[in-house]
């Protein structure tokens, strides 16, 4: 039977530490020990553990360093490490945590205290996990509307990233930006479900084709549906207004000027200027001045006059993300 229990590696230089941490965590974790933060190392490398219990004061390298080693590292830096330390005084722990550690034990331990700390903090890279894997699935499936349309994954990064550059610049803090960032690319999952006759059409849309391409924001509300996490309810508020105009004659539901959420009227803007500056099958890509032009003209009209400024601003940070996400 595969043991699917969260695995533990304890280090500590002392036998006896080591066996009271076992008999402490072996009933429900797999453990496994080191002697030295070298042999640590070389076992995090082979088989990467949950999380890890270190002492500080150890030969030829210290728990700090060892925390700091797994910390530089892209492949090590999300395991939690608790500190289990007879280094009781407040500068020992803060340097602990200065160094990345999410905790710090003192010895001698209360196993009570070493078995919640734990699970505690395992339940925070289980959420963590969740968000990340959460994550994935809307990225994926904002790329399942790519394949319905004639753009391409590199406009959805494009788009995504410089919405996240308007943000900031009108004021959102870094993790509501980051949000954005990720719902953003959700924008068009409605397309799923409008006619390939009409998503793959090279030319003009007739108005009756172009009626029921109008229908995709409120089906990509409807493909994201009632959902208890934050990021998917921002997907669907930006699915639903990104189409929105600020003097009313966008579409679904022709709100108005500031009626249409922030979020809405900054991916409008993110999404028309990849547009336009991008190559299709129907079109060349426009000169960043005719672009800028254009979106000039129609401030106040189709676009939030106020991130029209800030986007001209932001132009040489957009202008650097334009370059990075080239189209093959």
């Amino acid at each position: 039977m595969i043991d699917n229990r969260p695995k533990l590696l304890i280090v500590d230089d002392e036998p006896a530490n080591l066996r009271v941490l076992n008999q402490t965590l072996n009933d429900k974790y797999r453990l496994t020990f080191a002697k030295s933060g070298k042999e640590a190392l070389r076992l995090i490398e082979s088989d990467k553990p949950d999380l890890v219990l270190l002492d500080v004061m150890m030969p030829e390298m210290t728990g700090y360093q060892v925390c700091e080693t797994l910390k530089s590292q892209a492949a090590t830096r999300a395991i939690p490490v608790i500190f289990v330390s007879a280094l009781s005084d407040s500068n020992d722990e803060t340097k602990g945590f200065s160094v990345g550690a999410v905790d710090y034990i003192t010895k001698p331990i209360c196993p009570a205290v070493v078995k919640a700390r734990v699970q505690t903090h395992l339940s925070l890279v289980d959420v963590d996990e969740l968000r990340r894997t959460r994550l994935q699935v809307i990225q994926r499936l904002g790329r399942a509307s790519e394949y319905k349309d004639n753009e391409t994954g590199m406009h959805v990064m494009r788009m995504s990233h410089f919405s996240k550059v308007i943000a900031l610049a009108y004021g959102f803090s870094e993790t509501d930006a980051d949000n954005l960032l990720h719902a953003a690319p959700m924008h068009d999952i409605g397309k799923i479900g409008i006619p390939d006759s009409i998503m793959l059409k090279p030319g003009k849309l007739t108005d009756q084709e172009f009626t029921i391409m109008k229908q995709h924001p409120q089906i990509g509300a409807e493909i994201l549906g009632e959902s208890d996490s934050d990021l998917i309810e921002l997907a669907k508020l930006v699915a639903m207004t990104h189409h929105e105009k600020w003097d009313g004659t966008g579409y679904p539901n022709q709100l108005q000027a500031k009626d249409i959420p922030i979020e809405g009227r900054i991916v409008a803007l993110a999404d028309v200027f990849d547009a336009l500056t991008s190559k299709r099958p129907y079109k060349e890509a426009w000169p960043v001045e005719k672009t800028m032009a254009y979106i000039q003209e129609q401030k106040g009209k189709h676009f939030d006059p106020e991130l029209v400024d800030l986007f001209e601003q932001q132009l040489p940070a957009i202008l650097k993300i334009k370059e990075r996400w080239q189209d093959d």
